[in-house]
C-alpha cells in the first residue's frame, strides 16, 4: 500500500479536466518511464504502454480527467462566469476554493450569498451558470489574465484519515490511474503470456472518446475498466454500494462478460485477495460501455473502488481496495 500511499498525491495534485489532462498525463509518464515501460499517446490525449509479447491482448483502462468547471465569461466588474466541465455537485460549490488557470494560476472563492439576504432561501443552491468566482481583480486585471474557455479546479489535497482512507480532489478516477501503475509495478520483469496494455484515457467524464478512440486503435481481445463506484455512506443504500476496505467490486451487468467476472471472482478465492460485487441492471456509466463497441466488439469486465462522497471536493476511498485490485489485476494477466 505504501506504493499507492505515494502515487495518490502526485496524481490528485496534478490538473486535468477533460481535454486538459496534460499535468496529470506528465507524472503518469514519468512513472512509466521509471519502470522501464515505453509510453505511447494517441492524439486525443490518452496515454498507454504495452507489456508482454504474447498472443492475446488485455487492456486495462482507468481515465485521466477529473470534473471541474471552464471560464464562459468576464464580467466588466472582474467576477468570473462559469459552466460544468463534467458532472460537478452544485451543492458543494458555494464558498468554495477553487484555482483558475488563466495566463496567471489564480486562486478564487465561488460566491456565495449569506443567508442574511436570501429573503428565506438560503437552501436553494443556484445553477453552476449563476454563480460567479472572485479572484479578486479589476475587470480590466481580469479580462487581460482569464479567458473563455479557461480551466477551473476545486483543489483538495489527499488527506490520510483513519483506517487507511483518504479524502481529496479527483480521486475519481486517479485512484484507478494509482492502481494501474501499481499493476506495472507488480508485473515489472514477469514473462507475462500475452500482451498487456496500460490505457490512462481522457475525457470520460464528458463521453469515454478518449477510451474509446484508443481502444479502436489498440484493437484488444478483452478489457477491465478501472474506476470507483459508490460506498456505504448514511443516504446511500446497501443494495447500491460498496463497503469501504473490504476489497474491489467485480461488476456484473447484462452489457459486461459474465465469463470474465466469474474469473475475477476465482481467481480472487485462489489468490486470497478480497472482492465485493456490483450487479447492475444496464449501462455502467463507465469507459467499458464504449470500449465495448469498438470494432467488431470488446468484452469488458468492471472492477470498481468503492467511494464515498463521489464528485465533490472530499471523496473518500480505502488504500486497502486500490491495493487488492492492482495485484487481482497482476494475477488476471499473467493467467493463460
Amino acid at each position: 500500500m505504501e506504493e499507492i500511499k505515494r502515487l495518490l498525491p502526485l496524481l490528485c495534485q496534478a490538473p486535468g479536466l477533460p481535454g486538459r489532462e496534460d499535468p496529470v498525463r506528465q507524472v503518469l509518464q514519468q512513472e512509466l518511464q521509471a519502470l522501464g515501460c515505453t509510453v505511447h499517446h494517441s492524439p486525443m490525449g490518452s496515454l498507454w504502454t504495452t507489456l508482454g509479447q504474447g498472443d492475446g491482448h488485455l487492456l486495462l483502462d482507468a481515465h485521466m480527467d477529473q470534473i471541474g468547471l471552464l471560464v464562459t465569461r468576464v464580467e466588466a466588474d472582474g467576477f468570473l462566469r462559469v459552466g460544468k466541465s463534467g458532472g460537478v455537485d452544485r451543492r458543494v460549490l458555494p464558498g468554495t476554493h477553487v484555482t483558475v488557470y488563466g495566463q496567471e494560476v489564480l486562486q478564487g472563492i465561488v460566491c456565495c450569498l449569506p443567508p442574511h439576504l436570501t429573503d428565506g432561501g438560503g437552501d436553494t443552491v443556484p445553477p453552476v451558470e449563476e454563480m460567479a468566482v472572485d479572484v479578486g481583480l479589476s475587470g480590466e486585471e481580469a479580462a487581460r489574465l482569464v479567458h473563455p474557455g479557461d480551466s477551473v479546479t476545486i483543489p483538495a489535497p489527499v488527506i490520510p484519515l483513519l483506517h487507511n482512507r483518504v479524502t481529496g480532489a479527483a480521486l475519481d478516477d486517479r485512484a484507478g490511474c494509482a492502481v494501474l501503475v501499481r499493476c506495472a509495478q507488480l508485473l515489472a520483469g514477469k514473462k507475462l503470456p500475452q500482451k498487456v496494455t496500460l490505457l490512462f484515457s481522457s475525457r470520460e467524464e464528458v463521453g469515454s472518446q478518449g477510451a474509446e478512440t484508443a481502444a479502436f486503435s489498440l484493437r484488444p481481445d478483452r478489457c477491465i475498466a478501472v474506476d470507483v463506484t459508490f460506498a456505504s455512506q448514511p443516504g446511500v443504500s446497501e443494495k447500491e454500494s460498496g463497503e469501504l476496505g473490504a476489497g474491489p467490486m467485480v461488476g456484473i451487468a447484462p452489457v459486461l462478460s459474465r465469463q470474465m467476472a466469474r474469473q475475477l471472482l476465482t481467481l480472487s478465492q485462489r489468490e486470497g485477495i478480497p472482492v465485493q460485487t456490483e450487479v447492475m441492471n444496464g449501462p455502467t456509466g463507465t469507459t467499458a460501455d464504449r470500449i465495448m463497441t469498438t470494432g467488431g466488439g470488446v468484452p469488458c469486465c468492471l472492477l470498481s473502488i468503492p467511494q464515498r462522497s463521489m464528485h465533490t471536493p472530499g471523496e473518500v476511498c480505502d488504500l486497502r481496495d486500490m491495493e487488492s485490485a492492482a495485484r487481482l489485476l497482476a494475477a488476471y494477466a499473467q493467467e493463460e
